[in-house]
Parts: C-alpha cells; sequence; structure tokens
C-alpha cells in the first residue's frame, strides 16, 4: 500500500498557520495521535507530532 511521505513539520514561509479550533480539540487530536503511536515509521510521525501539538497547548 502507498503511503504520503512523513510530516516534518517545514512548512513554506507564506504558508498561513491556523490555530487549533478549541482546547478539548487540541486534547482530542494529542490522544488520538497517542493512540497512532508505535515504532512504525508512521506511528513515530504520529509521536512527533502528537508532542509538537502539546507544546503549544496552553498549561491549564
Amino acid at each position: 500500500m502507498d503511503t504520503f511521505p512523513p510530516v516534518t513539520g517545514i512548512y513554506p514561509e507564506n504558508e498561513p498557520r491556523l490555530p487549533l479550533l478549541t482546547a478539548s480539540e487540541g486534547r482530542e487530536a494529542i490522544a488520538l495521535l497517542m493512540q497512532l503511536s508505535d515504532s512504525s515509521p508512521e506511528g513515530m510521525v504520529a509521536d512527533h507530532l502528537a508532542h509538537m501539538i502539546a507544546m503549544r497547548m496552553p498549561v491549564e
């Protein structure tokens, strides 16, 4: 099965960045990504993306 290349976190300078809509949606996205996290290349990307999103979440 063909897969998309992993997310690198590097985006074009002119690409607009949009915030997550709500804190609860951010937490749900992190939870889903952590469930997808494993030792496969895709799972490692999910883990990395979850951590990058978590770092941007406000502290409660």
